[in-house]
């Protein structure tokens, strides 16, 4: 043998041994960690966690910016999609194993001239376990362990599971990430039903998303979107004549993109994200670190149901545009008064506005930057229209003060039996107000809703009864002086605790105070397991204290809970991405007897007063309710206007007010019930007209069977005083029952996170609630694997 030839097979020999020696030692972690096996079989895609409604509607979505992905099975990709993929990125796919060394031989000898030489599997690895490094020679070691990963890859997964893992995987335009949400985000469909060129135009993406992204550069999407389609011939998945005809057509756009404002309920999904985050605390992942709601995944179900939720939405919009109208003509608010003497709240909020830290970082003195809050500026505000906005032109102090007078609302709706949450708006607008009115920390001044809770503990343990009598004149406290102080009683000197209830008559309930006692009545709203400790102060039984929406709902799930005192929850369970159930919630233990059923039946009876006869006279009648019971309630300084109502089957809280406590209609009452109450019955009237909702107008509040044996007793309706004529009390408020309707359409703030004709298939993991086991993208029947010289190199794995 020649000494040319030997040297030739020693330089052979010993660069394949080296290669290997390369690869091997590239394959066991020395140029850097590479995924185990475990990782491998479970690729840890960042994955939005979606939340769903009682009946499995989407609702919203948690999210990095590059993990808001829906993972979607292979079955449920058009096969347009996976015809495109493969004929543009890697026509060999299903003949390689995982490195197509034709395709990786012409890039190194043309220098990438005619395209790289990746296959789909290796782009694959790289979008899964790496970020491409800028370095050349780190970039070489990391081709290696790219191609170690992608060989890895196809040994642990079928070549459609590859390509579903794939199209789950990679960006595309706008920050998109995933076909799911791609297809929705650019076509507000399904990506089973994508048509030819509305898959060539995804996948056009995919090489260049800022490039090639329709919306910003039309021009250069069509011709990559031509460009997949001309492969897809060439590929023979489409005739000539079929490409030349779908080459000619325009794009077509149906553009939504999702955001935090995006679907139902954007007040509960803030405040749930925060209860879910709580509830994982404890709960770890098999590899031992904790859940992560941004990005692992998480399917979370509610108890929310959709149609409560619109019906809530619109009967907020209903009401709140004609009370903003009535307090924009108070003459303080006109004129601007109101703000003479609270100048350092617009301060404070001028300062913590975005356009103060911007201009500061800017480096404009404090000086200068003030001045741009008095000079007219276009800008965009929210609006009681459709679009909850609207386009203006005014300073940046007038915008402050135009936001802070707006009047806000809080209201929930739950099964008083079970807790279950049924709708809950925390304010009028997300998009612009995000704080949360109806959370379990965010507090108001109850006023007169607070009373059915004292009049109950007199029921309960005073031996009171509807047709006892009680004196209707103010009442001395030692060392607290007059309940109420400097004001005349309204009614008869001497009535009944059923004509005080009806009409909120605060010197009567001053006595029934002191027949209880003030710390008596502190202790049993503890006993109700309401969170808040109030102050012992005989003001209690006019609602001096501060309590939330969540604890009032809470409180008076007594009365057609039928004694129990029932907290409020909205979770039913949590499942990982692969459907396994990691938190399951059994809030039957949230349920405590507070009261016997025999006081919470009475006091549902007398309650009635309010919504016939007293505060919120008729609104029974209007309803056509054949039982409910009701109440209203307004703060001292008409800051706030509450009303508490339930049925036998649901339980409804409605707050209204201004965040700033000295913003009020300075009118007799208030903003009164008149202001709060329309928002429940306009709900109730929707949830009533709906028959698929299963609630009853015709229900009746079960009679204990202590009682039943009682029926041809007095009625407690009977007892109510007919000294005040209906409708007149303490918690009327101003303006009469038209002042406070409106009749303009607005429609609810939550809007469908894709199209009604687009929902979660059958036999999604989502709908049958179950766990399969099955790796991400498993068709229902697998082919049979193709075996490769790397394959053998790296040992096989039977699947």
């Amino acid at each position: 043998m020649k000494r040319s030839v030997k040297i030739f097979w020693r330089i052979f020999l010993f660069g394949f041994l080296a290669l290997v020696t390369v690869i091997m030692l590239a394959n066991f972690g020395v140029f850097g960690k590479m995924p185990s096996i475990d990782e491998l079989q479970n690729p840890s895609i960042l994955q939005a966690s979606e939340v769903y409604a009682e009946d499995g509607t989407l609702m919203g979505k948690y999210y990095y910016e590059n993990g808001n992905r829906s993972i979607v099975k292979y079955r449920d990709i058009s096969q347009h999609v996976i015809d495109a993929l493969i004929a543009t990125e890697d026509k060999r796919f299903y003949s390689h194993s995982g490195i197509d060394i034709k395709g990786t031989s012409r890039a190194v000898f043309l220098l990438g001239s005619k395209g790289g030489g990746s296959t789909i599997t290796q782009q694959l690895a790289l979008a899964l376990f790496n970020q491409r490094a800028s370095n050349k020679a780190i970039r070489v070691i990391q081709k290696l362990k790219e191609w170690i990963i992608a060989i890895k890859l196809e040994r642990n997964f079928t070549k459609e599971e590859i390509l579903a893992l794939y199209l789950n995987a990679v960006p595309y335009s706008d920050n998109v990430f995933g076909i799911r949400n791609a297809s929705r985000t650019f076509f507000q469909k399904e990506p089973d039903v994508l048509n030819v060129e509305e898959a060539a135009l995804l996948v056009g993406m995919i090489n260049g998303p800022g490039i090639f992204n329709p919306r910003r550069n039309p021009k250069a999407s069509l011709e990559r979107r031509n460009l997949v389609i001309s492969r897809m011939q060439e590929n023979g998945k489409l005739s000539p004549g079929e490409a030349v005809r779908l080459k000619a057509l325009p794009i077509k756009l149906n553009y939504r993109k999702m955001d935090e404002n995006t679907g139902y309920a954007p007040y509960f999904r803030e405040v749930l994200k925060d209860e879910v985050k709580a509830a994982l605390k404890d709960v770890k992942k098999p590899n031992g670190d904790s859940y992560n709601i941004y990005e692992d995944g998480l399917k979370i179900y509610t108890t929310i149901n959709p149609k409560m939720q619109e019906y809530a939405e619109e009967a907020v919009a209903y009401q709140l545009p004609v009370l903003q109208k009535n307090l924009n003509n108070m003459s303080y608010i006109k004129k601007g008064t109101v703000w003479k003497e609270h100048e350092n709240v617009l301060e404070t909020a001028m300062k913590q506005s975005d356009r103060w830290k911007s201009l500061s970082d800017d480096g404009l003195t404090d000086k200068e930057i003030k001045a741009t809050f008095y000079k007219k500026v276009p800008m965009k505000v929210f609006a009681w229209n459709s679009k909850r906005e609207k386009d203006t032109i005014m300073t940046p102090m007038d915008s402050i003060k135009y936001s802070r007078q707006m009047i806000q609302n809080a209201f929930m709706a739950m099964d008083p039996v079970t807790g279950e949450v049924k709708a809950w708006v925390g304010g009028i607008n997300f998009k612009t107000y995000k704080f949360d009115h109806a959370n379990l920390n965010t507090k108001r001044q109850v006023g007169s809703s607070i009373k059915p809770l004292l009049y109950t503990q007199a029921m309960e343990e005073r031996g009171f009864t509807p047709e006892t009598i009680c004196d209707n004149e103010p009442q001395y406290f030692q060392g607290n002086g007059w309940v109420p102080a400097g004001r005349k009683c309204i009614g008869a000197p001497q009535v009944t605790m059923a004509g005080a209830l009806a009409h909120s008559l605060n010197c009567a309930s001053a006595y029934i105070m002191k027949q209880v006692g003030p710390k008596q009545f502190a202790d049993f709203l503890s006993r109700l397991n309401l969170p808040t400790k109030v102050d012992v102060v005989p003001s209690l039984a006019l609602g001096a204290c501060e309590l939330s929406l969540f604890e009032m709902m809470w409180g008076y799930s007594i009365f057609a809970g039928r004694g129990f005192s029932t907290k409020p929850y909205f979770i039913s369970r949590i499942e990982d991405r692969n459907g396994n159930v990691i938190k399951q919630f059994d809030y039957s233990t949230n349920r405590k007897e507070a009261i016997s059923e025999v006081t919470a039946y009475n006091m549902a009876r007398m309650m009635e007063g309010t919504v016939t006869r007293g505060t919120a006279a008729g609104m029974m009648g209007r309803l056509g309710a054949a039982e409910m019971g009701g109440k209203t309630g307004t703060t001292n300084d008409n800051s706030d206007a509450w009303f508490m109502g339930y049925t036998p089957q649901l339980l409804v809280g409605t707050w209204v007010g201004c965040d700033d406590r000295f913003i009020r209609n300075e009118g007799a009452g208030g903003f009164g019930s008149a202001a709060a109450r329309p928002i429940a019955e306009a709900f109730l009237q929707k949830v009533f007209g709906d028959k698929t909702l299963g609630i009853d107008k015709g229900a009746r509040f079960m009679v204990p069977a202590e009682l039943e044996n009682q029926q041809n007793s007095a009625d407690p309706l009977e007892s109510i005083d007919m000294s005040l004529p209906a409708g007149q009390g303490e918690d009327i408020g101003a303006g009469s029952e038209q002042d406070y309707m409106s009749h303009d359409y607005i429609g609810p703030e939550s809007k469908p996170v894709i199209e009604d004709d687009i929902k979660p298939k059958k036999n999604d993991s989502i709908q049958e609630r179950r766990s399969t086991g099955t790796p991400i993208g498993a068709p229902v029947d697998e082919p049979k694997k193709k075996k490769g010289f790397f394959n053998k190199l790296f040992g096989k794995k039977d699947k």
